[in-house]
């Protein structure tokens, strides 16, 4: 038999993230001491009052499609928690919520794309921006980035990469994987390059509540013509330790709305009801369970950031936010590590797995060679035992 798939399918490159998630949980489930740095979710449980709000739902018989943009009660909640934080005004009709940021960012993509169209994405980036891209046969157009400008883009770089294909750029502020934001000044420049080629901001703010130092500046607050350039993508994933709930929404224009709701009617329908009933608790509700978290990230970080920057080989940049330490390890490539030459922090990472047991995510996925991505969403003990065995392995004693 001549089975094929789509070009664009045999295209796609699995999540590396993903992938090493799955890795490290089968080794865990084998017995095998592994110490996880790989994951991108909080290891909090879930408030009980948004699991309360889902087992009313449940009780309540809440278990009905929806609207395929989510209930009017959510997306007003959505809107709600934008005039709260931001101070900015967004009706229903702006608001979509799909299953999950990574089913946002899908819809953004397939609604703004023509074949052939560009979308800028600075590197390093998240793992999935580039592929989602190719999803919706656009082409992704790569700004580099370095340690030296704190792996940000500047306005002038922005403003190279347009052409006449540029339909958008994308924004992570705080960043994954290296946990920088940006500053008013710095989005107040793009911003005003986006609006004078008229170029969609697509605006992840998914860890817009793990800040540690600085404040989150959203660019749809910079006017009229911002704030309609502007696609706003969000979730409850990370503020709320949600990850399973798949919960994820956008604010945009009201053209673009109406398009990515249709799409998702026809697609997924809507998300899951339950989920939906306990996000407006989420949003609406008591929200001092972020501080506690905060509090916590910030002693993690603040201990892999010292400890890394002592250990000779590695080091690492202060993050702002999110939960992510992006190390650099280029003065461990090409050389001899236990018998062999590492060249890439792909292989430095799996004979680190391999040897120490500890999972690191190297940086090939996000665009860059010679760093590797820790989480600290983990424990503490679990963060020092991971360290201490990577400094043994650069070492020699693994």
């Amino acid at each position: 038999m001549n089975l094929t798939i789509s070009k664009m399918a045999e295209g796609i490159s699995p999540s590396p993230t993903l992938s090493l998630d799955a890795k490290f949980k089968q080794m865990k489930k084998q017995g095998i001491p592994v110490v996880g740095f790989g994951a991108g979710e909080p290891d909090f449980e879930t408030p009980d009052r948004i699991k309360n709000a889902a087992i009313d739902a449940i009780n309540k018989g809440m278990t009905r499609y929806t609207p395929a943009a989510g209930t009017l009660e959510l997306r007003q909640a959505v809107c709600d928690k934008f005039k709260r934080d931001l101070g900015i005004e967004y009706t229903v009709n702006n608001i979509v919520v799909s299953n999950g940021g990574k089913h946002s960012l899908t819809n953004i993509f397939m609604c703004i794309c023509n074949a052939g169209d560009e979308v800028i994405i600075p590197s390093p980036f998240w793992v999935s921006y580039p592929e989602m891209v190719k999803m919706a046969n656009g082409k992704p157009v790569f700004i580099y980035t370095t340690e030296e400008d704190g792996f940000k883009f500047s306005a002038e770089q922005f403003e190279k990469a347009i052409t006449d294909k540029t339909r958008a750029i994308v924004v992570n502020s705080p960043s994954n994987p290296t946990g920088m934001i940006y500053t008013r000044e710095e989005l107040e420049k793009i911003t005003e390059i986006a609006v004078k080629n008229n170029i969609y901001i697509i605006f992840d703010e998914i860890y817009e509540k793990l800040i540690y130092e600085g404040e989150h500046i959203n660019p749809a607050t910079f006017g009229d013509e911002a704030k309609e350039l502007t696609v706003i993508v969000n979730g409850l994933a990370k503020a709320y330790a949600m990850t399973g709930w798949r919960i994820g929404y956008t604010a945009a224009n009201e053209k673009l709305t109406k398009a990515m709701s249709s799409l998702q009617s026809h697609a997924t329908s809507n998300p899951n009801s339950i989920a939906q009933a306990a996000a407006i608790e989420a949003l609406l509700g008591d929200q001092s369970e972020i501080g506690t978290m905060c509090a916590e990230y910030v002693k993690r970080r603040n201990y892999m950031v010292e400890r890394i920057n002592s250990i000779d080989g590695i080091s690492c940049l202060n993050p702002n936010g999110a939960f992510y330490i992006f190390m650099n390890v280029k003065e461990l490539l090409g050389k001899e590590h236990y018998g062999k030459v590492i060249n890439s922090a792909q292989e430095l990472c799996d004979d680190m797995l391999e040897r120490a047991l500890v999972a690191l995510v190297p940086s090939e996925g996000f665009g860059i060679d010679g760093y590797a991505r820790l989480s600290y969403a983990t424990s503490m003990e679990d963060i020092i035992e991971g360290l201490n065995r990577i400094e043994k392995y650069i070492k020699g004693e693994a």
